[in-house]
């Protein structure tokens, strides 16, 4: 833990979708790590759930300085504009967590709303591109061709497809070749690409999808799913590891699931 400390000590921290979920949960786990000199940029489109993070954080963590950003990624100008618009103490931003995503509905094509497609794929896939082009721009400039974490937050979705979910698992497979693809780009700078993909984790994420908080409870039933503190705990991890380790890589399961379509549930 220690070394964990100092190694985030000082980091300039930037995660989007931020307000709730794995989001919120990674702020928290960031800040209880390096609690004496570490400051965080917090973007969704939720400010109001920001503000109520911030204080939470900067009352129980006096070393850890909160800047919130309302932002909609899925939107190329606010993200265009992010970096310029935030105070000077936050520009230089060390770790990128690309957490911001979203499911819409279960629909089978060819039935699948068109709203649902640009949705998600303007999130889960523009949106996460968008952001990390405006990002490493910053860890470009550093020494010895860059520097800088970029943590790509994908899903086993991204690994193996399952019907009703066509377009969001060709969404997190969008997301885990770019990030291939962007790690031999970089190859020869200290900046590292990062994949961390979860399998079933009890957040919002299937309200939103469902649109219905009972339906979102059936999906849970029967199993023990991941928490969103899990996910926290392995992205810090990964972040405060020696420069020259890139935990490139990880599926994370609950004991109940062993892949998509594969899971035990209680009687």
């Amino acid at each position: 833990m220690n070394a964990m400390k100092d190694r985030l000590s000082g980091k300039i921290v930037l995660i989007t979708g931020a307000s709730s979920g794995i989001g919120r949960s990674t702020a928290f786990e960031f800040a209880a790590t390096s609690p004496d000199d570490l400051r965080l940029v917090l973007a969704a489109r939720r400010v109001e759930k920001l503000s109520e993070i911030s204080n939470e954080i900067t009352k129980k963590f006096g070393g850890v300085k909160v800047h919130t950003v309302q932002l909609d990624v899925s939107k190329p100008d606010e993200v265009k504009q992010f970096v310029g618009n935030l105070p000077s103490e936050f520009q230089n931003i060390d770790i990128l967590v690309n957490n911001a995503g979203l499911a819409l509905g279960t629909a089978q094509a060819p039935n699948i709303p068109e709203t649902d497609i640009n949705g998600m794929w303007n999130t889960n896939v523009t949106g996460l591109i968008n952001m990390t082009q405006a990002i490493l721009s910053i860890f470009k400039k550093r020494p010895e061709g860059g520097a800088g974490d970029i943590i790509n937050i994908g899903s086993i979705a991204g690994r193996e497809g399952y019907p009703g979910g066509s377009i969001y698992c060709a969404s997190k497979a969008a997301v885990r070749s770019f990030s291939e693809a962007l790690r031999k780009e970089l190859i020869s700078t200290r900046i590292r690409v990062i994949v961390i993909d979860p399998g079933q984790v009890e957040t919002e994420f299937s309200v939103v999808r469902l649109g219905d908080k009972s339906k979102a409870d059936a999906v849970y039933a029967g199993v023990e799913p991941l928490t969103p503190e899990d996910i926290a705990e392995i992205i810090v991890f990964a972040a405060g590891r020696r420069q020259n380790v890139v935990l490139a890589d990880t599926m994370i399961f609950p004991s109940h699931q062993a892949s998509a379509t594969f899971v035990h549930r209680k009687s």
